[in-house]
């Protein structure tokens, strides 16, 4: 029987999720780039939150026994990577201070820890939920 998250760890993830993904953007907002180069960077941003949470799900999947097809387990990873490695070689070859390159490096990294933490916190939820209102019968037949 799977428990549900506690809500504190719920709270902080979302918490986390949020500083990262609003701080990040804020900085993109006041820094004095080209447009072109703050989209390059919020487009890594998605890529990132997005490749992050694929690839939980296609690792929890694995390990549950929920078919994951090897294509899509590799594109994961492969794209999971290349979202670091984009953010990496963009912030190796630009124009700014150090502690600004760790500020992006850090709150990058801090959204896609949380976009992870969040989405397997939404999937337990729901497994619980789900296993909290099934009948006993129904437990047996599934």
């Amino acid at each position: 029987m799977n428990q549900k998250p506690s809500n504190a760890f719920i709270g902080a993830s979302w918490i986390a999720l949020l500083a990262g993904v609003v701080s990040y953007n804020i900085g993109l907002w006041n820094a004095s780039m080209f447009l072109n180069e703050k989209g390059y960077y919020f487009t890594v941003l998605m890529y990132g939150l997005f490749s992050a949470v694929s690839l939980q799900k296609a690792v929890r999947d694995d390990l549950e026994g929920i078919p994951v097809t090897p294509i899509y387990y590799g594109i994961s990873w492969f794209s999971a990577i290349l979202s670091i490695l984009l953010l990496v070689i963009g912030l190796w070859n630009a124009d700014l201070l150090r502690s600004e390159k760790g500020f992006y490096g850090m709150s990058f990294t801090l959204a896609l820890f949380a976009a992870v933490a969040v989405q397997k916190n939404i999937r337990d939820s729901h497994k619980a939920r789900k296993e909290t209102h099934q009948l006993p019968e129904e437990s047996l037949n599934s």
